[in-house]
């Protein structure tokens, strides 16, 4: 429910459109361009990386019926010259896995409704509670509208993923692993399934990591910001203990993008290590800055990165529909 708006609709101003599955050439261009202004004047993205694989990947193959619904709200007009002013995505889950919904509403078009318009096609049609599944809403960034709109359909906050960040860096200890331990990078076609296997067991309980396929690895690294050389793995002889995948944002700001032990190697202190030789690496590739996500509620991780100097720069909150809606007035 990001950079959106709780305006009511004024259904003159606007059309709103539900589709299933891949969107078109010109559509993928189109919601692509929407998410690059909103993300300039937001300092955000609108949609987690997740949500673009599954675009990209049904705008490739052209599925139809696949895991995306997504409404578009239109500025009225003729066909050939309407503005896509808002999109709502919904990634489809399955028992275990909820439905998730991404929303964006082009900055110059805020403030008449586009975002609660949206919300109510996606709600009267695809986030119902006949689906079965649990149904969540990401809003990226710490965005009054969102939180608003949020209270308005009856959607309570469940979770909070801070962002952090490490300016310090000539300030960061250097990574000080067993000398049982090896470090290298990725070797794509080679390393794919031992780090899929570590990754799974590594967040066996994170509700997006963990379950990462081969499919979503190989989509990841067709990316332009993959670098097997940053995609740090720690080898104990032939097994694989840990990893650090970093990713690089721009050319002043990396990521530490995934750090994991697997269990059996927990408690030896390797998740500092590999986050230090991480940061390592970044810092010698030039970058000035480096930035993390992590769940608020996850104690030790976050105070390993205090530790480090990470500080808190934004958060990204997930709603959940509350038990009760909301009785606030919209």
């Amino acid at each position: 429910m990001s950079t959106a708006d709780d305006t009511p609709a004024d259904p003159d101003q606007m059309i709103v459109e539900l589709s299933s599955g891949a969107p078109g050439a010109d559509l993928h261009r189109a919601l692509l361009e929407l998410a690059r202004v909103a993300e300039e004047a937001d300092a955000n993205p609108p949609f987690s990386e997740q949500t673009l694989v599954e675009l990209h990947r049904a705008a490739e193959q052209g599925t139809q019926g696949g895991p995306l619904r997504i409404a578009y709200a239109w500025t009225d007009g003729a066909t050939d010259s309407r503005l896509l002013a808002g999109a709502g995505v919904v990634v489809e889950g399955d028992a275990e896995v909820p439905d998730v919904l991404e929303l964006v509403v082009r900055p110059n078009c805020r403030q008449r409704g586009i975002g609660a318009a949206l919300v109510e096609e996606l709600s009267t049609e695809v986030l119902t509670p006949d689906s079965g599944r649990e149904r969540r809403a990401w809003a990226h960034g710490e965005h009054d509208a969102a939180a608003r709109l949020a209270r308005r359909f009856g959607w309570t906050p469940v979770r909070e993923l801070w962002r952090m960040r490490l300016t310090t860096l000539d300030e960061a200890p250097a990574p000080e692993l067993p000398d049982s331990v090896t470090l290298r990078g990725f070797r794509p076609g080679e390393d794919d399934q031992a780090w899929l296997a570590a990754n799974a067991a590594a967040f066996a309980d994170h509700p997006e990591q963990g379950r990462l396929t081969l499919e979503d690895l190989h989509a990841r690294m067709e990316e332009d910001w993959f670098d097997p050389e940053g995609f740090l793995l720690a080898f104990e002889g032939d097994q694989l203990l840990g990893f650090h995948w970093t990713k690089v944002q721009d050319s002043s700001l990396g990521e530490v993008y995934a750090v994991g032990v697997v269990p059996s190697a927990q408690g030896r202190g390797l998740g500092r290590s590999l986050t230090l030789a991480g940061i390592e690496h970044l810092h010698r590739a030039g970058h000035d800055a480096i930035m993390l996500y992590v769940d608020a509620d996850n104690t030790p991780a976050v105070t390993l990165y205090k530790k480090l100097g990470f500080t808190k720069w934004d958060a990204d909150t997930m709603y959940a529909p509350a038990e009760k809606h909301s009785t606030e007035p919209a």
